[in-house]
């Protein structure tokens, strides 16, 4: 296991253009799950492929076990990648798969069988090592990439989101076995992704990026319920956070915190006048999309996500309330948090 860190790390690809990758400040923990997050073209990939040596830094540093590794080969920072597209030879078979970055590192070819044999356990695909990859599904594949890149024993897994081809089903049990690997393994690893949900399954923290940038670097828990700006507040949740303008600051809250008023209990809470534009039926919960009547916040967008137990008619009007604790407020020229005050609603 390594600790991996960055410093003032910036990725330029064309002078006089904002880079793809701006000052980027950021230390792993041992052995943890670090998930980068953020849109196609944040930045979050450029950042990964420089840790791994496949990408020259315009500035800044790359630290891997305190270690200064700008100019090493990927081979030489003991880093294994996963990629999108897994990168399997479909001429070998699962075995010679697995076994191949032992036959690159010119490792003695005796040990070869218990290495392979070895990771393909952790993985449980025991059972495939004489089959051809045109023979597997989608998860299985994935599995004989993430063993070919245990089997080098490396300080440090990179993952630039390996999920993104499979299917929803099977992107939700391959994430599983993910999370298992990974608690069995306890190499510091760290997990490229648009999909918040995979971001807020799996990580032990989240950096989220966006045009190159920091957003935020927190737990699930703390990127959720404390976002640092708009942005973090909108990307992560779904439906995303409402954002309303309310004089000099915007105020957000979630969906699922804006209930019918009776049902929430605060002394200390928000009102407003509701009404029901479209409601979405999804089985276990509504969602209704709608906007304010009356108040500062006349006609304002918002949505609502409730559980069962009511019903809605569109058109129609109902007092909904925040409780005052769950409010996020957010300058409107810098779209920054900021602390809570005191407004005039009505």
């Amino acid at each position: 296991m390594a600790v991996v860190e960055t410093r003032d790390l910036t990725k330029v690809f064309k002078q006089g253009e904002l880079g793809a990758v701006n000052n980027v400040n950021l230390v792993t923990r041992e052995g943890e799950f670090l998930v980068f997050l953020g849109p196609s073209g944040s930045g979050k990939t450029t950042l990964l492929r420089m840790i791994a040596g496949l990408e020259q830094p315009t500035a800044g540093e790359i630290l891997i076990g305190g270690k200064v590794v700008n100019n090493l080969s990927p081979r030489e920072r003991r880093i294994a990648m996963v990629f999108q597209s897994y990168a399997l030879y479909p001429h070998l078979s699962v075995y010679k798969n697995i076994a191949f970055p032992l036959k690159a590192q010119k490792v003695a070819k005796n040990l070869h069988k218990e290495k392979v044999e070895w990771a393909a356990s952790l993985l449980g695909i025991g059972g495939l090592l004489h089959r051809k990859p045109r023979e597997l599904s989608g998860g299985e594949r994935q599995r004989v990439a993430l063993a070919r890149a245990i089997v080098r024993e490396p300080s440090v897994f990179l993952l630039d989101e390996p999920l993104s081809n499979l299917d929803a089903k099977l992107r939700l049990s391959a994430r599983e076995e993910l999370e298992r690997f990974h608690r069995r393994v306890g190499t510091t690893t760290i997990y490229v992704t648009h999909d918040q949900v995979e971001a807020m399954a799996m990580g032990d923290r989240i950096v989220v990026l966006n045009q190159g940038v920091v957003r935020q670097f927190g737990t699930p828990k703390e990127v959720y319920d404390d976002p640092a700006d708009t942005f973090v507040a909108t990307f992560l949740g779904s439906p995303p956070m409402n954002l309303v303008e309310n004089g000099d600051v915007i105020v957000g809250f979630r969906p699922e915190h804006f209930r019918l008023a009776e049902t929430v209990s605060e002394s200390e809470k928000v009102t407003f006048d509701f009404r029901v534009e479209n409601v979405e039926y999804l089985g276990a919960e509504y969602i209704l999309a709608g906007f304010l009547v009356g108040g500062r916040l006349e006609g304002k967008d918002v949505i609502a996500r409730l559980l069962l137990g009511h019903s809605f008619e569109i058109g129609t009007t109902y007092q909904f309330a925040v409780a005052q604790r769950q409010l996020k407020f957010f300058d409107r020229a810098t779209a920054k948090r900021v602390e809570a005050r005191a407004l005039a609603w009505t």
